[in-house]
């Protein structure tokens, strides 16, 4: 069947747009499952690219499975990581010898050049620092987002990266998670006609809510980086890329409602292990969640033996933040953030990010004038106004343990993959997350918190 059949059969009059036939199959009517086909660019390597991994945590571990998997496109030969038992691990993990571990970012950089790249997964506040060195020393970078705190330090990196002629791949999953190349590839191809506006939601769930941001590594907003940034800098920066036209203004409103001393039940206690008359009933009993439940518990750093969990775990929710109550932390992150922005052509984006939901997954709505989608990540829906017909395409992708569900879509390996074969080319061009292209998103969250706490409208200026 060639491709203007294949068109015409799901009811969609897009013109030149192209579905590639080689990945489709046919779930049921006007319902079809996808693949993306394999990057043409890439071309076999004569050996793996190698890194250093510094910090061995959440993040770090997402990409050392990967190397794990495909050791033939990445290996892992030096860690940094000052927690001793992840140090450990990874180590072993990766078969890294003794005198390629360390336990700290600068170690590091004590020793002359000894890889192609550095993996920097380290907290938001420690990502400039360890960036800067290594640009300077001629290493290549996969830098989790954010790429910095602050404005500054952001073109700082920019700037060095384009000086020392080095690759710089920002974290940005979603570009290249299925779900969101098609949603663009469709976009650029006319599907809907003229896109007119966007609404986009991250539904971050209650229970990762308290975790991550109330009290886990990012409820100080001071000590790393407004949540804005901090979570969804993925979501400003996949908006910007689906409609693909550059951003003029944004206004933001958003506020720490709920997780508040004010809003502590009668009866709750400092932690929930301390005899609180409420656990029982509290969503976000920390006994529940960790140790009935089992969940999140990588944060914890429990030993091999299983049989130890029950104990340490409890030890940990009386020593750590992570058995504290959630209104009585040190948190400042808000538990609601509206974003409305404004881009060339007169189109319009609102985005919204919620911690009150029983779900994760992300929900997009764009609306053109020839048509409409809508999706949850586990499918997209096309309608077409010229004919009232829709199609239903749903991605596949491996997505990796720990974010399956949550949102990435595939994207983490697929990015691991077009980041090996860039570094091993040295071509940026197989990346669509370099930090040229990943820099305006970070001026839009920069300046959706500034105009949060102002509340005015902000303008947003790339070239500055």
């Amino acid at each position: 069947m060639n491709r203007r059949k294949l068109l015409k059969s799901l009811g969609l009059s897009i013109g030149a747009a192209v579905i590639s036939t080689e990945a489709l199959a046919k779930l049921g009517d006007n319902t079809y499952s996808y693949t993306l086909p394999a990057n043409p660019l890439h071309q076999p390597m004569a050996k793996p690219v190698t890194a250093i991994t510094i910090g061995a945590g959440n993040r770090g571990n997402v990409y050392g499975n990967y190397a794990a998997k495909f050791p033939d496109h990445l290996d892992i030969i030096g860690v940094a990581e000052p927690i001793p038992l992840r140090n450990d691990r990874y180590a072993k993990k990766h078969n890294i010898a003794p005198e390629n571990r360390f336990n700290t970012w600068e170690d590091v950089f004590k020793r002359p050049k000894f890889a192609d790249a550095v993996i920097i997964s380290t907290p938001d506040n420690l990502h400039y620092a360890p960036c800067m060195k290594a640009l300077s020393m001629g290493y290549d970078i996969l830098l989790e987002k954010p790429i910095s705190p602050t404005e500054k330090e952001c073109r700082d990196i920019l700037k060095l990266a384009k000086k020392n002629n080095r690759i710089v791949a920002v974290c940005h999953v979603l570009r290249y998670a299925p779900y969101f190349v098609k949603m663009r590839e469709l976009i650029a191809q006319g599907a809907i006609g003229e896109v007119v506006s966007v609404q986009h939601f991250e539904p971050i769930e209650h229970l990762h809510m308290a975790h991550s941001y109330v009290r886990g590594n990012w409820h100080n907003s001071k000590e790393t980086t407004p949540i804005i940034l901090a979570k969804s800098c993925h979501d400003l920066d996949i908006i910007k890329w689906v409609i693909n036209k550059p951003s003029k203004s944004i206004f933001a409103m958003g506020d720490l409602k709920w997780f508040r001393k004010e809003n502590a039940p009668q009866g709750s206690t400092a932690r929930c292990t301390d005899g609180c008359k409420v656990e029982r009933e509290c969503p976000y009993s920390a006994i529940k969640h960790y140790y009935e439940n089992r969940q999140r518990l990588s944060v914890l750093d429990l030993p091999e033996d299983k049989s130890q969990h029950g104990p340490v775990i409890m030890e940990k929710l009386k020593t750590t933040n992570y058995g504290r109550c959630v209104y009585r932390m040190e948190n400042d992150q808000p538990d609601h953030y509206v974003t409305a922005i404004q881009f060339a052509d007169s189109v319009t984006a609102s985005f919204s990010m919620e911690a009150f939901t029983s779900y994760h997954g992300r929900r997009t709505r764009i609306m053109g004038s020839m048509g409409d989608m809508v999706g949850d990540m586990t499918e997209l829906v096309v309608k077409d106004f010229r004919t009232g017909k829709e199609l239903k395409l749903v991605p596949k992708a491996e997505d990796v343990e720990g974010y399956k569900n949550s949102g990435h879509g595939g994207g983490d390996w697929l990015l691991a993959h077009d980041f090996v074969q860039a570094v091993s080319q040295q071509n940026p061009k197989l990346l669509t997350s370099t930090i040229d292209e990943s820099i305006e998103s970070h001026l839009m969250g920069f300046m959706a918190e500034e105009s949060r706490k102002k509340n005015k409208m902000m303008d947003i200026h790339v070239n500055a």
